[in-house]
């Protein structure tokens, strides 16, 4: 069901806000994207896709690709490219079942009034993987057209910081799925890392000086914000601000030689997924603030860069296991609740 609904208010640094439900009946919702009509697609990790029209219908989208739904595995990331418009295209990214086990994927196909045409699998990790964690999975399109992907280490460890494998990397490729020119290891794993040293990135964004952003899952503590810089590496598991769950060290400690510092981190874990960087259309004092939101404590974490990454805890009954933030273009904030199984936004009140 679709139509904006009253659900409570928000109270902020900057006064009260509105939420209200726009969308329900959501199964385990991924992602969401807005389309040039007004309206807007979400992902559910069971391998649905829906269309929400500006006039409050939901369309079950057909053609999806087979995903593998299981452990942590399942539909995932939505994008809609900026030439949308001409293009008539989506990118999505999931978990493709691979013989016994499955691997991260990106498809790209037309998105018709009910369902996917054309759809292709541009680029997937190789077969091999049997893990049923840290997929990674989220997409963002850079502002040459490239499109950045992240993939989770796979609770493997190691891998993350062996160039020819891409467990625990930030890949780039091109919108038919080739290496982007430009990358730093152009004669490692097929030349689509960009970084790495990764565990499980689950946000990822650009900030409005064209730099990129992403959070990623710690373990036992350790949660990080961190600015991908071309061929980086982020510790993985060599440096950590967390522990293993069973209590141990990780690694050599918090910092390592030509290996890259969180800007922010936090511990305990709040098990970050969905990360924006808003423009401050609405609110001009939250202008290149990071919001990001919590699975694990229910909340939307606005952190100020400005402030020495000051946080302020957006939180209400409706914050609940938030998997996805995103601005829309009026510049309301846009958040999905997996255990509330809805699409919610903040307006002004």
């Amino acid at each position: 069901m679709s139509g904006a609904v009253y659900a409570g208010p928000l109270e902020t640094s900057v006064g009260r806000l509105d939420i209200e439900r726009v969308a329900e009946g959501l199964r385990e919702p991924w992602s969401l994207a807005f389309l040039p009509d007004g309206g807007f697609l979400v992902t559910e990790r069971d391998g649905r896709l829906t269309r929400f029209r500006s006039d409050g219908a939901a369309i079950e989208i057909g053609g999806v690709p087979e995903v593998w739904a299981g452990g942590q595995g399942g539909l995932f990331d939505i994008l809609v490219p900026r030439d949308f418009a001409t293009s008539g295209e989506v990118l999505l990214s999931f978990a493709r079942p691979q013989g016994r086990g499955a691997g991260t994927a990106v498809a790209a196909a037309r998105l018709g009034p009910d369902r996917l045409d054309g759809l292709r699998i541009i680029w997937e990790m190789p077969a091999g993987s049997s893990g049923r964690r840290h997929f990674g999975g989220r997409l963002v399109e850079a502002p040459d057209g490239a499109i950045f992907l992240t993939i989770g280490e796979r609770g493997a460890f190691d891998p993350a910081q062996d160039l020819d494998m891409l467990h625990g990397k930030i890949v780039r490729i091109t919108r038919d799925g080739r290496a982007a020119p430009g990358n730093p290891f152009p004669d490692r794993a097929g030349g689509v890392i960009w970084s790495y040293g990764h565990r499980n990135p689950q946000g990822l964004a650009f900030d409005e000086g064209g730099r990129l952003w992403a959070s990623e899952h710690g373990a036992r503590g350790g949660d990080e914000v961190n600015l991908i810089e071309k061929g980086a590496n982020y510790g993985w598991p060599e440096i950590a601000y967390g522990r293993h769950y069973s209590g141990l060290k990780i690694g050599r400690g918090t910092s390592a030689p030509e290996m890259e510092q969180p800007k922010h981190y936090w511990d305990p874990s709040i098990a970050p997924s969905g990360h924006m960087i808003y423009s401050g259309k609405l609110w001009p004092g939250w202008r290149g603030n990071h919001f990001v939101g919590s699975l694990k404590f229910d909340y939307i974490a606005r952190l100020d860069p400005e402030a020495g990454w000051a946080e302020e805890a957006l939180k209400a009954d409706e914050t609940a296991r938030v998997r996805d933030i995103r601005e829309a273009p009026d510049g309301t904030i846009w958040f999905l609740s997996v255990d509330r199984g809805a699409v919610y936004r903040i307006r002004p009140e």
